[in-house]
């Protein structure tokens, strides 16, 4: 990877600086699927604007720099995200074939976690309200040793 490219977190809020939409969220509550966009598109009013009157992390994924120790799923002795490890561990694979992702390259969970990471991606949503028990467990903040 080149210094040019920020490593991003690909469970990131719209907000967040230099945030990009490169995913939108399909399927159910309880079996989301993730399709991927063929580029990243810069959140725009318009764009927080399709969601409607959800919340936009409910229908799609946003990717930003990974602030690394600013966030509650970094884990800094280990320079790692916890979030992405704990998915990998205890949640089951959505994909056995990879999509096509705009930010993968980039991603701190490809970078992390390899295929495994990207093979669980699709079932990920940033602001679930029916989470499975292994998504909550994983999404929790207690770091591992």
């Amino acid at each position: 990877m080149t210094q040019d490219i920020k490593t991003l977190c690909p469970s990131a809020q719209p907000d967040f600086e230099d945030a990009v939409l490169f995913a939108v969220v399909g399927g159910t509550a309880a079996q989301p699927e993730v399709a991927y966009l063929d580029k990243t598109y810069p959140i725009t009013e318009a764009v927080l604007q399709m969601a409607g009157d959800l919340d936009p992390t409910e229908v799609f994924r946003f990717a930003a720099p990974c602030i690394n120790s600013e966030c509650h799923h970094f884990h800094a002795a280990q320079a790692t995200c916890q979030l992405a490890a704990k998915v990998v561990k205890l949640v089951p694979l959505a994909v056995n074939k990879l999509a096509p992702c705009a930010i993968r390259q980039a991603c701190r969970w490809w970078q992390q976690e390899g295929v495994a990471g990207c093979q669980r991606c699709p079932q990920v949503v940033t602001l679930n309200y029916a989470p499975s028990d292994a998504m909550r467990e994983a999404a929790t903040t207690e770091q591992t040793p």
